[in-house]
Parts: C-alpha cells; structure tokens; sequence
C-alpha cells in the first residue's frame, strides 16, 4: 500500500518500480503501526472525480541510507517530488482512471522526474485521474512543489536529529505562513522521517487534510543529505 509520505537540484525523484511500493523510503508503517493511506474501499474509474489533491514530498537521505549507489544520492538532495495524488476525503483514493497518453515530451519534467519510467507511472497511476492532460498534470505537479519552502533546520542538516513530528510541521508552516499546519501530514517508517505531504485543493491551495493520516511516533529521526 502506498505511503504518506526550489532548487532543481531537490526536485530529483528517486527511481522506484512504482509508488504503490515505496515513495521514497521503505513503505513500513509509523511506530504505532499507523500509515498515511487508508484502504481504497471505493475507487473511482473517471478523472476528475476526486476532491483533493496530496502533494507528496520524500525525504530523500532516508532513502540514500539503503541504496546509497543510487545516482541521485550523488547530489544529496533533501526533499524531492514523489507525486501528486487525487485524494477523497473519506480516505479513499482514484487511481489508474483511463489510457490517456502520456506527455509527448516527457524529457520537458526532467526537472522534477528524471526517471522517466517514474515519470510514466506517475501518470498512469494518478493524472489520469486528475481531469487535466498530461501536461497539464505535470504543471501542476511542479507549480506544487515549487510552492513550498523547505525549512532551514532540513534543508541545511548536517548531522541526524530527533524531533517529533509536530516540530517538523510547525517548521514548515513557519517557513510557509500560507500553509496551516491543518494541511500538513507526515509519515514515518521504523521512526525514521519519510515524507512530509500537503494538502491542496484543485487550484493548488491548501486545504485541511481530513481523513489523511500523520506519523505518530513520539520522535523520528532524520539523517543528514
């Protein structure tokens, strides 16, 4: 079951076979046994019906810890792009809403997928779902992640640290006054940061995260790039 869980140098993606297997670090529930995703007890077979989008940030330098021949831990990114996801707010979730095709110049997202089987999936699996074009949908993804400031304490570590979760969120909605902390979620695997998500409404705003659920592990612990 898939996770919850700027320069261009961040927006590397980390090449996995598929997000329903790992976003960006190993998909394994929070301390207490919790994940971010519910069961997809009511999916959804046509796009645009969905009520909110979840903007998937992965903690990258997790991921490095156990695949640390990867090419993209070379440039020791922090948070990179995992996805942006259609999300209902009952906690279920569309996915794979028809065969659309993809960009036809899939390279122009480098920036933001340089995986570009990665770049496929994404689509397959959750734009079709979104109601827009493959462009479209890629815009989007990449207006999103660029929207959101990554905090100094993240994005300039140097060693590993502990902080409980709710320290992580407030940082981020420090660095991004817009953000209320109702619209952010984190997830956590063996008390290790994963992923921090927002929640965003069609237009890209945000929006309370409702039915998505955070880590709730006393503390997780967050490697250095």
């Amino acid at each position: 079951m898939k996770q919850r869980i700027l320069p261009l140098f961040l927006a590397l993606l980390l090449p996995l076979a598929g997000c329903n297997s790992r976003p960006a670090t190993p998909a394994a529930p929070d301390a207490t046994g919790a994940t971010s995703r519910t069961p997809q007890v009511n999916p959804r077979s046509t796009g645009a019906g969905f009520d909110f989008y979840l903007l998937n940030l992965s903690w990258s330098p997790e991921f490095c810890q156990s695949h640390p021949a990867a090419v993209e831990c070379a440039m020791h990114a922090t948070f990179v792009l995992h996805g942006l996801w259609p999300e209902n707010n009952d906690g279920t979730y569309p996915e794979n809403c028809s065969n659309a095709p993809g960009p036809a110049d899939p390279a122009q997202y480098k920036d933001i997928y340089p995986d570009l089987g990665l770049l496929q999936h994404e689509w397959q699996t959750h734009g079709t779902c979104s109601g827009l074009g493959a462009d479209g949908f890629f815009a989007a993804a990449r207006t999103a992640f660029q929207l959101v400031k990554i905090p100094p304490t993240l994005s300039g570590l140097k060693s590993q640290i502990s902080l409980a979760p709710d320290q992580i969120l407030a940082s981020f909605t420090a660095t991004n006054p817009a953000i209320p902390q109702s619209s952010l979620a984190l997830t956590c695997g063996s008390n290790y940061l994963t992923a921090v998500e927002v929640c965003l409404d069609k237009s890209l705003h945000p929006v309370a995260c409702g039915a998505v659920r955070s880590c709730r592990a006393n503390t997780v612990r967050i490697p250095p790039p």
